[in-house]
């Protein structure tokens, strides 16, 4: 993979969201093991291995021997509630979002993300894939805040749609990569050989797990 950025010399920090019910796995998603370690180790891997200092945003178990936590200002409403908790504690300018339950992203999609971000400035920054824009990973900026706070209290929609109406009220747009030039550019590897597709597979439910473990183990 081409070198992207050095994301050491950069004022960015990843944060892994861990708030939701877990209700249709049936166990907190956040501990619940796939080939052999926890989902949020899988999770915290991703950020690290794009040159991250990680945070877990929420989780109803003891997560803090991870990594570090941030409390959710209002559990059980969705991600943008995990999302604007994190950003309001944020002193970098820069956050990066995945969720607890998308194991199989590779960790250059994320650097390359937070590389266009940086270089752009643009407030929000995700990957399509098949001509379809991905709500996470989500490379957001510190002046979102206000806007997404806004949405929040409105409850008019999810994460996506905040997104976007956070960027109209910096009057910018959302930044799109689409990832399957990305990957024929050279730009992201993925070392595991997983399709497209595949890299953004929610583990919600038993069924997605033993998929994500069919897939890993090849």
């Amino acid at each position: 993979m081409k070198n992207a950025l050095d994301i050491s010399e950069q004022d960015a920090v990843g944060f892994v969201l861990a708030g939701g019910r877990s209700s249709r796995m049936g166990a907190d998603k956040a501990l619940v093991e796939l080939c052999g370690e926890p989902l949020v180790v899988h999770a915290l891997r991703i950020l690290h291995h794009a040159g991250l200092s990680v945070s877990i945003v929420g989780g109803r178990s003891s997560l803090d021997a991870f990594a570090p936590v941030v409390a959710d200002i209002e559990p059980d409403r969705g991600p943008l509630t995990g999302v604007t908790s994190a950003l309001a504690e944020l002193s970098s300018r820069i956050a990066v979002f995945i969720p607890i339950d998308m194991p199989l992203l590779p960790p250059s999609l994320v650097t390359l993300l937070l590389h266009h971000a940086v270089k752009t400035g643009a407030p929000v920054t995700l990957a399509s894939v098949g001509g379809f824009a991905q709500t996470f990973p989500a490379v957001v900026h510190r002046r979102c805040l206000p806007a997404l706070q806004r949405e929040l209290a409105r409850a008019q929609g999810g994460c996506f749609a905040a997104f976007q109406e956070a960027a109209n009220a910096l009057s910018e747009s959302v930044a799109v990569l689409t990832i399957e030039t990305a990957l024929q550019d050279g730009y992201i590897s993925e070392p595991r050989l997983l399709p497209l597709d595949c890299w953004f597979l929610n583990v919600n439910t038993v069924e997605d797990l033993n998929t994500a473990t069919a897939l890993l183990h090849g």
